[in-house]
């Protein structure tokens, strides 16, 4: 792939999404590979001793009431299917009432789907397909949303306390004429500057942690669970992994505890570790973009090298995103949001630094709103900007974040090309 990736000629050229795709699911199957490992090495022995103990536990029941093997596993499969349909030994709170179906239908919608609880008629099952898919898209598009806000909050809130930084370091020296040219040079140093997509990340990842630990003392106190186990779910939970084997709020009565307040809690807890949790992995998906592009230019450079023989054609222009080398890339449309020219791109220090679009740009008239701030943020992952917004309109996509504005911006793309 490297070769292909780094080959500069004709139709051996390789268009840099592809390249990144490529490489991104070679970068998971080595994670699945690495993750399959550890786990198998953790878990597998304790697997061995619960089914030797289980083995045990059951020929000594058999023997001790005179049952036989057969008749045994016959009545264990009976409580299996009673235990799908949510019957426990320990008491717990009824699935299918009304608020036991809101429960259901919120694990449902958020993608959790901890497992505790499924439809077992068939027009609850066909219900649940159409339900899901409405509910889900929905969900996915609050998500989205809150992830606008929060990185609008973030954005405002480094820019004044950048400014407090600045005026600190600016104090009034000496003369009129000198804090003239200090106004000038604070004007400039503001308009210029960006807030770090790493900082954007730590803030988010604080927050995720300090809800996650919060809601961990929550649970520990009313179900009863280790405090590590706690944060296990948690992390299980707010990434709506889901795993069900740890679910919270099943108890019919808390005693000790208001249940009606812990169940709010609940509820409070999770929606809001689902959408931290949701906002940093965009976060972090952008830094791995970041990643991706460092190790395409490092597969760039045998291409560096080899280019001179395979000639130069001044009037051919590489595919758009095509991996070349950085004197053959052609530079983007000047972006109409960002004042017809991202200053990113004409500052090379600046253009791969992980910086989201200037504050100048964001402020200026009121226009510019946050679904601009993720795409940019996006786009420096990337290293170019995209196509002109207008041409988005026109074509009737309109910016997002997270995968929506992925989504968006390739149909934008594509809708031009063509």
């Amino acid at each position: 792939m490297a070769s292909r990736a780094t080959c500069c000629c004709g139709s051996g050229s390789l268009n840099e999404d592809t390249a990144r795709f490529l490489l991104l699911a070679l970068l998971i199957v080595a994670y699945l590979l690495c993750g399959a490992a550890v786990f198998s090495a953790l878990e597998q022995p304790k697997e061995h001793e619960a089914k030797e103990r289980w083995a045990q536990r059951f020929e000594r029941f058999s023997q001790t009431h005179n049952l036989s093997e057969a008749d045994l596993k016959d009545f264990l499969r009976n409580y299996e299917e009673a235990n799908v349909a949510g019957i426990r030994v320990d008491a717990v709170r009824p699935r299918w009432d009304f608020p036991g179906a809101f429960y259901f239908v919120g694990t449902v919608v958020s993608t959790i789907g901890f497992g505790m609880t499924t439809p077992a008629t068939i027009g609850g099952k066909v219900f649940l397909m159409f339900y899901g898919l409405l509910g889900c898209a929905a969900t996915i598009l609050f998500f989205n949303l809150f992830l606008e806000r929060v990185i609008t909050v973030i954005a405002i809130v480094l820019k004044s306390c950048h400014e407090r930084r600045h005026n600190k370091a600016m104090l009034p020296q000496n003369g009129r004429g000198a804090s003239e040219g200090r106004g000038r040079g604070k004007g400039e140093d503001l308009a210029g500057w960006k807030p770090s997509v790493y900082c954007v990340m730590l803030i988010l990842g604080a927050a995720a942690i300090l809800v996650s630990c919060c809601a961990s003392l929550m649970y520990s106190a009313a179900e009863g669970w280790g405090y590590l186990d706690s944060l296990y779910f948690c992390f299980v939970a707010f990434s709506t992994i889901g795993f069900g084997d740890m679910v919270s709020s099943q108890r019919i009565v808390y005693e000790g505890h208001t249940t009606v307040a812990y169940r709010l809690g609940n509820f409070l807890f999770i929606l809001t570790g689902v959408c931290c949790i949701y906002s940093l992995f965009n976060v972090i998906s952008i830094v791995i973009k970041q990643v991706l592009n460092w190790l395409l230019r490092r597969l760039e450079a045998p291409c560096r090298c080899c280019f001179p023989r395979q000639g130069h054609h001044p009037h051919r222009h590489p595919r758009r995103n095509v991996v070349a080398p950085g004197h053959l890339r052609t530079r983007r449309d000047p972006s109409i949001e960002t004042d017809a020219i991202n200053e990113s791109e004409t500052d090379t220090g600046r253009r791969m630094s992980g910086e989201m679009i200037s504050m100048r740009d964001f402020l200026a008239a009121n226009k510019v709103n946050l679904a601009i701030m993720q795409k940019q943020l996006s786009e420096m992952a990337i290293g170019n900007t995209r196509q002109s917004t207008s041409c988005s309109r026109q074509n009737g996509f309109s910016g997002g974040v997270g995968a929506l504005g992925i989504m968006n911006n390739r149909l934008a793309e594509t809708s031009v090309d063509r």
